[in-house]
Order: C-alpha cells, then structure tokens, then sequence
C-alpha cells in the first residue's frame, strides 16, 4: 500500500510540473461552449428523445461514432466499425393470464398483475410455480429459501428504506422459486406503481429474452384478506411485531402464474473507439471512460412531449467526447490505452453496457478502472457525487488530482442518497461486476429527471467543463501509473465474488 501511494504522489508530481505544458493544453481544450454544443445536438427536438430503439438513437450513434472518427480514435466496435450492435425484445406482461393465486382447504384469493399485484423483476417460467409459503417479517435473515416460495411482509407505511430493497435483492439471490411481497401502500401509490409496472419492457436477445433471478412480484394485500385471514396471517399485527421472523404457513399453498407478450424485436447500437497508449507494454491495459446515449423517447398528451435528456445523459456524452477530444491532442495519451464507450440501451436496464461486458471488443481483463459519466450538468456548481469511493484506491489517486488542481473548483463528495441504489443504476455496474474498478460521477437528480423539462437550456455548461477537465487529469494519472488500481478487499468480495 505504501508504494502504490508513492507512485501515486510522484505521478501527480509530474502533473503539476507540466504546467503549462501539453496536459495543461489538452485540458484547455475542454470548454464550456464546446460543452453545450454538444448538448444542443444530442438533446436537439429532432432526436425525439431517443428512444430505444429510435431513429433519434441511431442519429446519436452516428454523431458519436463521427466525432471518435474525426478526432482519430481506432473502431472498437463490430467487424472495424465504431457501432456494436445487439438484439433486444420489447415486452409487457401479459395481464390476462398472470396471476398470483393462494389457497387454503377453506379460503382461495387471486391477485391479478395490473389489478392487484406487479411484476418487478426476475425470470418470467414457462410453467407455473407451486409450493408452500415462507413467511418473513422485519429484517429477518432466513437461512433456508431455496426451492421455496417466499412471502416478505414490509410496512409500505414509512419510508422504503436501502435495506429493504437489499433485502429484497438478497433473497431473491438466495435460490427460491419467488419472492412475494405483500404490500400495504396506499391504493394511489399502488396505482401509480401498476402503471409504471405496465410500461413495456427490454430482455437482451443473447440471454434468452428470460430476466435472470427469481421472479419478484408485490401483491396488495386487499386481494387477499380472506385467504391469509384463513391461513392465520394478519399483516397488521405481523407489521406491528418490529422484529425479524419466518415460519413456514402451514395449509396454504401458493401458485404463480407468469407470462409475456412479444410487442417488437430490435437492434440497438453501442459505440466504442480506442486511443492506443503511448507505452508498448502499458498500451494493453485500458481505461474505460463511459456514457449512455439513449433516453426515454416521447410522452404523448403533453404540450412538450419529447423527452430530451439533456442532462440525463447528453451532458455525459458530451463529457465523453471532450475527452476523446483532449486526449487525442499531441503528447496528451497516457501510457495506457482508453476506451470510450457509448452504450446504448441504458435506461431500459443497462443493457448495452451488460452486452458490451459480456462481449467485449477489447480484453475485459485488461481493463484497470471505468469512470462512469451520467446526469453531470446540474445542480451544485462546486461539487460532484463520486460514487465508488469506498471501493478501491481510485479514491486516492482522485484526492491526489483534486488537491494538485484547486483551479478547477471542483469537489468530489459520497453518495447523498445511499437509499436510491444509484450505484446499481448506471452503466459502471456492468464494469465493477466484471471486476473492473470503477468511479461514477454524477450530480444527481432534479425536478426535471425524465422528465419532458430536461433541456439544453439548463444544463450548466461552465461546471461540466470543470468536471470533465477534472475528469481528464484523473484519467491522465491512472493512464500513466505503472501500478493497477486495486479494489479494497471487501468490496471485491461483495461486488465481484457475490457474483
């Protein structure tokens, strides 16, 4: 650990002695009306929003891909072109015929998905699941799930806490057959929530189009008082408990009904260019620079319909180019070589990123970090949220950077809303589960987050020039470092041997 700080130290040491030499220009390259004008093209009405899949989408593929093409990046995509490309299906649930059923010798319930119960996540079985039910309460920790049907009772009453949705990921991992959760939200919540369960859905087609995991399925408990009254479970009570439980409900028997209908089939672009490093050795190492170029399309009934993304995530786009850029200046590669990868698909689940790792066009086991760019246009003018800090000695290597550039007035801060799972929700998760360490920059959400309000005109052009400048000299010390970053022992453990 000592010597990988001292390389640290001497490498920004040499940082600071360039100036004003060609890292310094490079980064002068970096500007805020170069940054807003590339907002304006990703963000412009005429992507209608870009959508996945969408003409707008593939206009943004193509724009990036020119840019890594003018500024003299090699193809990293598909047979020597920039785009990679992937299937996806379009789906919803089929209503109709997906139901969650429960029966006791006296008493029988039926909840309907659209109705009374939503589908959340996990495999979609072709044939229906059967099996007694395992009752949790609290924060229980059950030691026996696999092969069983679980029943999880949280109070939708307060605040959903990180480690109820944890808890709900965890046990879903664990091996059952489902995970039921049985909801006491209030009647317009539950509303909302089955609307937005009703939008259509994306399964990548090299996985089957089945989700993976076990199928999570909240269910109002209104559909159902007879049949648990019958079997002896009162959710008020079990609510009012405060205390972690599970037990096994004698008589009652579970049956899940699960299906999907089909509504399109389609192609979608990512986009990849690769600068070589300037080391012969360290050239077959990379660093992973990211930003999705897709959004959310076009929500008609609306005097502004599309839904333009300029903060989520033409501000990262552009962030990604004006690296591209920077980096292609004379005498600014870094030892290491630097992937710059654009994927598609993000909003629907992360799925270009999950291709892309899954596929990758350079070798994933020479990759040494990702910083991941979303939403970075926004809110605070002096400060960005990094998250992954916690996780591997790019914590250090990015204090080193900040402290050896106060000009730029830019400082990096944890997580503000640990409950939100933002680090699940960008495309940098793909990376970390890989193995790759990772930084994610984002300044986090606003009253315009997918939303038709997110435009160009907002985005904050001056502060994501400083960001990205920021983001530059980062990349320039873990380009040039001889060391690998290193992730911190435990969050290995969690995130890439959990896997």
């Amino acid at each position: 650990m000592k010597l990988q700080l001292l390389l640290v130290t001497v490498l920004v040491g040499r940082l600071a002695a360039q100036s004003p030499g060609p890292l310094v220009h490079a980064a002068g390259t970096i500007t805020a009306a170069d940054v807003m004008h590339r907002v304006s093209i990703v963000a412009d009405d005429s992507m209608l929003g870009r959508d996945t899949p969408s003409r707008g989408l593939e206009l943004t593929a193509e724009y990036v891909a020119s840019e890594f093409r003018r500024v003299g990046l090699r193809p990293a995509g598909d047979g020597g072109a920039y785009i990679q490309r992937f299937g996806l299906t379009r789906w919803v649930m089929d209503t109709a015929v997906s139901a969650v059923e429960l029966a006791t010798a006296r008493a029988r319930g039926v909840a309907q998905l659209g109705i009374d119960a939503r589908y959340l996540g996990g495999r979609i079985p072709e044939t229906p699941l059967r099996g007694a039910v395992l009752l949790i309460t609290g924060a229980a920790q059950p030691t026996a799930v696999k092969d069983r049907i679980v029943m999880l009772v949280p109070d939708f009453s307060k605040p959903v806490s990180a480690a109820l949705n944890q808890q709900v990921l965890d046990l879903a991992e664990a091996g059952p057959q489902a995970v039921v959760i049985l909801s006491n939200r209030d009647s317009a919540t539950f509303s909302n929530r089955l609307k937005m369960a009703a939008r259509p859905r994306f399964t990548r087609d090299t996985v089957g189009n089945i989700e993976a995991g076990a199928p999570i399925i909240e269910v109002h408990q209104r559909a159902l008082g007879p049949v648990l009254a019958a079997a002896g479970i009162d959710p008020v009570a079990l609510r009012r408990l405060g205390r972690g439980a599970q037990r096994t409900v004698a008589g009652l028997t579970i049956e899940i009904r699960l299906a999907r209908r089909i509504l399109a089939r389609a192609s979608v672009p990512n986009v990849a260019g690769v600068l070589e490093g300037s080391d012969s050795i360290l050239r077959n190492d990379y660093l992973v620079y990211s930003a999705h170029i897709d959004h959310l399309g076009i929500s008609p009934g609306q005097p502004d319909s599309i839904n333009n993304g300029a903060d989520d995530n033409a501000s990262g786009v552009a962030g990604l180019l004006e690296l591209a850029e920077a980096f292609a200046q004379p005498n600014a590669r870094p030892r290491r070589s630097i992937l710059f990868l654009a994927p598609g698909a993000e909003e629907p689940g992360l799925l270009g990123s999950a291709y892309y790792t899954e596929h990758p066009t350079v070798p994933i086991a020479g990759m040494v970090a990702d910083i991941n760019m979303d939403l970075i246009g926004r809110n605070w003018t002096d400060s960005v949220i990094a998250v992954g800090l916690e996780q591997s000695d790019l914590a250090e290597t990015l204090r080193q950077v900040v402290g050896v550039h106060p000009e730029l007035r830019m400082t990096p801060i944890a997580d503000r809303w640990p409950e939100e799972r933002i680090f699940y929700r960008s495309d940098h998760y793909n990376f970390a589960r890989k193995g790759v360490p990772i930084l994610f920059f984002t300044s986090g959400t606003h009253p315009d987050y997918h939303r038709p309000g997110d435009e160009a005109d907002l985005i904050d052009g001056e502060k994501v020039s400083r960001l990205v400048r920021l983001l530059f000299y980062l990349g320039a010390a873990i380009g040039d470092r001889t060391a690998r970053p290193q992730w911190n022992p435990e969050s290995y453990r969690q995130i890439v041997d959990h896997e």
